[in-house]
Parts: C-alpha cells; structure tokens; sequence
C-alpha cells in the first residue's frame, strides 16, 4: 500500500475535514439533571457531562476518556450509568479490544473512585433503587454473559442471583423506564426468558415472567399495574399483550395488536401516558404512536421515501417527547423531540457535514432485484447526481444478512469521498436480516443460509443488467458474518466482482462451529446449524468460504483482523488467506491486515478509525484503477 499513502493521507483529511470536531450530543434529561456527551479538537475519545437545573447552568464533567485512554493501545467505555440519586457513577472500560471490561464507581461529588473494582463483566448494569446496590453481568470461558451478580459498595464480595447453564443463551439486565422494574433477560437466537425484580427491593429474588418454550421470543416493558408484552407466540413478526404485573401467565393476557403478516413489532417503549411501538413493514420502519391503555393514536410521518428512524435518549417516563434520530442515505443524522399530544416536531440538532454538502446533488432510490427463487430483494442506493447508466460507473455493493440484523440506509459522510469520486454505493438487503420481517431472517438460515448469498449475487448482476454498473467496475464489502458473505459469493461467483473487502470475516465457519470451546459457537447453533448433525455439518461444509476455496482466478481482495478478536477469532481471516495465495490462479493482489491491538470492531479512538476508512477507500479508489 506504500504508493497509496498519499491518496490516504489526502482522504483522511477530506473525511476529517467534514466532521465537526469539537461538537455536542442533544442533552438528555433525567429529573433535575441534563446529560450529554461532548468532542473536542484534537482528542480522540468522548467527554461524558451533565449540567443541573438548566442548560445554563455550569458544566460538570463526569468522565473524561482521553485521560483514562492516556498511554493505552486501545480504549473503550463500556457501561456508563449514574446512580438514581446522581451521587454516583458506575462505569467499565476495556483496554484490550476483547470486550472484557473492568468496573470502577466514582463518587461524583468528590470526583474520586471507590475501592470497588470489578473483572470479566459484560455490557449490561443497572442500579437498584437504593442508590447503593448494582447488578452486572459476568463472562464464562466462551465469552459468553451467564452470570448476574448483585453488588453493594464496599462489600468484600457479591452474591450471584443468576447462573444461566444452557450454553445457547446469554445474559443481559435492563431497568424499565418507569424505574420500578429490574429484568434479568435470557436469550437465545429462537428462545427467550424474562426474570423481574422490584427495583426497591435488591435483595429480593427475580421471578420467571413467562417460562421459556423452546422457540418462543418475548421482550417486556411495564406501565403501571401492566407488562406490555411482545412475543412471537402465534405470532411470526409478533404481536402486542397487555397482563397484570401480579400474575403475568398467559390466563390474564389480553391482546393489544394482533399479529399482522406484513408488519413486524420490533421494539415497545412504555411512557407514562403513551406507547411507542417500532414497527417494520415492507423494509420500512414506522413509529405508532398509542395511549397508555394501548388504544390507537396515529402513526408519525416522515418526509422521504426510503429513510432510517429510532428512539434515542428518552430516559423520562412522565413525559410527553418521544426523542427520535432520523436519517437516510442522503440526510445528516438529525434529532428530533416529537411531542405525541400536539404532534408536533422540533429539530434538536442535525449533524453538520462541514464543507458546503448539499443533498440535493445526490441521489438514492431503493430497487429490486429478483432473486433466483422468484422473491424480490430490496437494494437502497445513492449517487451523485449525473451518474450515467451506461455499465461504466464503479460501485461499491454492501451486504451483511445474517441473525436478522437489518441493515438500513444511513448517511455517511465518510461515504462522501466515494460518491464525489463518482462511486455509486449500494446496500444489498438480503435474506438473513430481517428487513422483511421474521422469514425474511428463517429464509437466510441454517439450512436456507445459501439464499443470502444467493440474493447478493442476484443484487450484482441486477445492477450490472441495469447497467449501474459492470463487473469491470463492482466492488463488493461486507464485515463479520458479512465477511462470510464475501467469501461465500467469491468462491460461486468471482468472476463478477472486480475488488472485495473483508472486513474481520467469519470464514472458517465449519471449524468454528464444530469448536464449543470457542467464543459464540454454541450460542449460534440455531442461526447456522449444529455441525455434529449430518444434515448441518453438509450444509455449512458447502458454503464455509475456507473449505471452498478453489484453484481459479479470484479478484483484488483487502481482508482485515483484530488480533484480540472474541467473535471471529484472527486465525479465520489468517488461514483463509493463506490458503487463497496457495491455490488461486491469478496475480490480483490479496492484503491480510491484522491489527495487532484491537478485536472486532476495529481501533478505538476517532482519529485512528478514521486512518483505517481512508485505508480501506484507498485501496478500494487504488483497485478499481481511481487513484
């Protein structure tokens, strides 16, 4: 990459130089208090912040991660939650890029930490209402969250109140907003379970909310004497039920939204007077707005055609504001606070894209491709303006389609440097996520899986006849399970591809798979398959990108790691590229680069994330012969 380094030298400071460094998140209110994060000119990492009163009233900073990042490889916060009366702030942090995080209390007042130090937790911790006592999550050997324990300052040790023995589940604690309710919440890619405590009473014990059954997901919020429920029970893209906090089993269910075969209830969130349910339909996402009975209201209107939307930063429960982020491929982030009564909207903040960008000189639109069994798969892209379809324009093709992750259009301004460059970008949303609801994810998995890539070949060659673009001049990228994808459709299909990137790719799948020990195997035995059954381990050996490589001509190809990596471990992009170089029948470059400090996603602070986009679009800009 040495004749590169000026191209990426020049689009790192084209990236940079769109980004507003030194900018402030939209404060988010809780009681007398307002929070927010805040960047500054220079500094890689985030300064956590709160003002009390008022928006004017001075700052105090909570946390400053430039200092704790001071003279680490690699840093990154982790739980970040201050204690219900404010006092206090419980926060972990991971120095490795391995996701096992540390955690330490603060006294906010004093600004000094508390003896309490805590190894081997998880991303999930709340506060129970004493202001004294928090739970948090610990890892077994495989990375996994099965454990909860409850901790009270000061104590020499901490009581566990849940071990979750099932390997195919992992832990996760969450405080409704209503602050009554602590859930312990178990799942698995099919099952889930829901275990809950008054927040008032920490050492009480959790209660089972609706015993797990083999294949049925639920989630819940609470409002008052009721759950909101939303489950998949008789339900695929689920329904809505309302039960009684007393005795939740399904004898006092009374249902609210029944399930719907084109709409999928994706998320719920409980406000004292109002619900906002999250809803999905024909890939695009929509907020109902209902009364705190579950009674219609109305839906919340959006001003484009194809656009991505989501709640952030409600933290209130006696509140009127639902607070919203909306974007699309050619819109800046933007926040928005709507006001459910009045429905009326207030722009908060939209995220400035320094140097003049102006979207009307760009163009998205979603199209579809046919995929070969007859089923129609949605492609979002944009463009600059002026893009001629004459087969002669480079794009890059996107794709990931796996654990029902849907991948929605958003504004990128790093994205910028490709489309002004005359790059056309393109998501393909195959099968595997869950942009068409809950069979859109079961038609791209476990012995379905060879429909997600066959989808994505579908996308390519429907750009290539709409003559978006050529073969000549498609670049392709996907990261992770994405990364799988990339492999997959590079060992069917190479020839259609000019350039490939994968990004940290799951590989090596059949081995890993028939690995327990391994991070994530046994928790993903029901997305792609236990190997140890015949009928799955034909199935993976048939597609795993490692044990399909083949002697035959393969295009340009970047491949990255993170040594540190607990999802896909850096030997997978190691090996396969070794094997590549050893049976591949052309002379196209194929890079491996591993980062010898960080794990799945990549380096840590802003500035070193960015180097790695330059890094990545230059040698996208140097194979498609655009240096």
């Amino acid at each position: 990459m040495a004749p590169t380094k000026s191209l990426q030298e020049g689009l790192y400071r084209e990236i940079l130089g769109r980004i507003q460094e030194t900018d402030l998140s939209v404060p988010v209110k809780r009681d007398d208090y307002f929070y927010y994060t805040r960047t500054e000119e220079g500094k890689a990492y985030s300064i956590q912040c709160r003002k009390h009163g008022s928006l004017e009233a001075p700052e105090e900073v909570l946390l400053d991660a430039n200092a704790l990042a001071e003279g680490e490889k690699y840093f990154r916060l982790g739980n970040f939650a201050v204690s219900p009366d404010h006092r206090l702030l419980a926060y972990s942090t991971d120095l490795e890029g391995d996701e096992t995080y540390t955690i330490y209390v603060k006294n906010l007042a004093a600004g000094e930490l508390l003896p309490d130090r805590i190894a081997n937790t998880y991303y999930t911790l709340e506060w129970a209402n004493d202001n004294r006592t928090f739970f948090y999550t610990v890892l077994d050997e495989t990375k996994r969250p099965y454990r909860a324990f409850r901790h009270e300052l000061g104590a020499a040790s901490d009581t566990l109140v849940y071990q979750e023995d099932d390997g195919r589940f992992s832990l996760g604690l969450v405080k409704t907003r209503s602050r009554r309710f602590l859930f312990i919440e178990l799942s698995s890619p099919l099952t889930s379970e829901v275990r809950y405590l008054e927040a008032a009473n920490p050492g009480g014990e959790f209660r089972v909310m609706l015993p797990r059954r083999q294949d049925v997901e639920y989630d819940a919020t609470h409002h008052g004497e009721y759950f909101y429920i939303r489950t998949n029970d008789a339900a695929k893209n689920f329904r809505l039920i309302r039960t009684k906090v007393g005795d939740p089993s399904s004898e006092n269910w009374h249902e609210v939204i029944p399930a719907r075969a084109e709409v999928t209830i994706e998320g719920v969130d409980s406000f004292e007077d109002h619900l906002a349910i999250y809803e999905r339909e024909r890939g695009l996402e929509r907020i109902c707005i209902r009364d705190g009975s579950g009674a219609f209201s109305h839906y919340i209107d959006f001003p484009e055609p194809v656009y991505t939307v989501g709640a952030t930063g409600n933290a209130e429960y006696k509140t009127n504001l639902l607070r919203f982020n909306y974007t699309s491929l050619v819109t800046p982030m933007s926040v928005f606070d709507y006001n459910v009564r009045t429905r009326e909207r207030e722009l908060k903040k939209q995220y400035e894209v320094r140097g003049g960008y102006d979207s009307s000189q760009y163009q998205s639109e979603r199209i579809f491709a046919k995929a070969s069994d007859g089923v129609e798969v949605p492609i979002s892209l944009v463009y600059r303006r002026g893009l001629e379809r004459n087969g002669a324009s480079p794009l890059l093709l996107y794709g990931y389609g796996a654990y029902g992750h849907s991948i929605d259009p958003r504004f990128s301004s790093d994205r910028l440097s490709l489309l002004d460059r005359g790059v056309a970008f393109a998501i393909a949303h195959i099968r595997g996520g869950a942009e068409m609801g809950e069979e859109w994810h079961d038609n791209g998995k476990l012995l379905q899986k060879k429909n997600t890539f066959t989808d994505f070949i579908a996308c390519a060659e429907h750009l290539i006849s709409a003559h978006y673009t050529s073969s000549n001049h498609l670049a392709i990228m996907g990261g992770s399970a994405g990364g799988l994808l990339m492999g997959a459709v590079l060992n069917l299909h190479p020839e259609l591809f000019h350039a490939a990137i994968a990004k940290v790719p799951f590989v090596d799948t059949l081995n890993t798979m028939l690995d327990p020990t391994l991070p994530l195997t046994i928790s993903e035995y029901e997305e792609w398959g236990n190997p140890e059954e015949k009928q799955y381990y034909d199935c993976i050996r048939s597609y795993s990108p490692y044990d399909n490589v083949a002697s035959r001509k393969y295009p340009t190809m970047l491949v990255t790691a993170g040594l540190n990596d607990p999802r896909v471990s850096y030997w997978e992009p190691a090996k396969w590229v070794a094997k590549l170089r050893a049976q591949k029948k052309d002379s196209n470059v194929l890079l491996l680069k591993t980062d010898m400090g960080s794990g799945h996603f990549g380096p840590s602070g802003r500035y070193e994330g960015i180097r790695e986009v330059a890094f990545d679009y230059a040698f996208l800009l140097m194979a498609m012969n655009l240096a």
